[in-house]
């Protein structure tokens, strides 16, 4: 690590983008890690980045504790559990920038169609198990590899228009069971040491005030607006992925 004034703009900048995700502008904050990696190795930026999610997960959970969709979560996480465990056995095989192109094209696609389709009525869609079980894989494997779990979950739920505060508990408990769940394999993959773990406590008080004022800034945007910046969020991390994919597999 390095004293540099870049480095500690990155690791601020990287704080505060994971609490507003943390504090309901779900996808925001997949653009952490990626910022961090810029000022170090990648997954030394993973190590860094998981025991501050943890933080702004218990501060986010107290805050949503009452407004959480059990069904989804009962659907999505065992789904996540599989993913997570995939993720775990292929990380020192699987070509990362292949899952974030694939990913980001994903998303992209469905941002550009849940944003044509805000223009026409549609009726709400259940929560299903079996594309529920897909999609919480998927989510717990990307969140495994490289803390990309988001558009996944964004896919399976958004469709279902749950109300605003529902849907940002629903993200906020199953990320953090998700986040909690890696914990023994990033302990495994020997991804913690001494140093990351050092300052990630230290931005332990800019990670609480970020989400603080993430929940704050929600709470100020109504349910049709919430969505709205949620599917263009989800297009321009889609982008983001799909662009780091395209340079891992054509440009390194």
């Amino acid at each position: 690590m390095t004293d540099s004034f870049f480095f500690f703009f990155a690791v601020i900048a990287a704080t505060l983008f994971a609490g507003l995700s943390k504090g309901g502008f779900a996808g925001v904050g997949m653009v952490s890690t990626p910022i961090l990696a810029l000022v170090m190795p990648p997954v030394q930026a993973a190590s860094v980045m998981l025991p501050i999610l943890l933080i702004q997960d218990a501060y986010s959970v107290v805050s949503y504790r009452r407004t959480v969709d059990r069904r989804n979560l009962a659907i999505l996480l065992p789904g996540a559990v599989l993913g997570i465990a995939l993720g775990y056995s292929l990380a020192s095989y699987l070509p990362q920038a292949a899952v974030a192109l694939a990913i980001g094209v994903i998303s992209v696609g469905f941002s550009l169609l849940g944003l044509r389709g805000r223009t026409v009525a549609r009726s709400k869609r259940p929560a299903k198990v079996a594309p529920g079980m897909f999609w919480g894989a998927l989510s717990g494997f990307t969140s495994m590899i490289a803390h990309a779990g988001t558009p996944p979950f964004q896919i399976y739920v958004m469709p279902q228009r749950l109300e605003r505060d529902l849907f940002v508990g629903t993200s906020v408990v199953f990320f953090a069971v998700v986040n909690w769940m890696k914990v023994l394999p990033y302990t495994l993959l020997g991804q913690f040491s001494a140093e990351t773990l050092k300052l990630s406590f230290l931005l332990a008080p800019l990670a609480l005030f970020s989400t603080w004022l993430g929940i704050r800034l929600v709470r100020r945007t109504d349910t049709e607006r919430f969505y709205l910046i949620a599917y263009v969020l989800l297009g321009l991390v889609g982008l983001s992925l799909g662009w780091d994919g395209l340079k891992g597999l054509f440009f390194a």
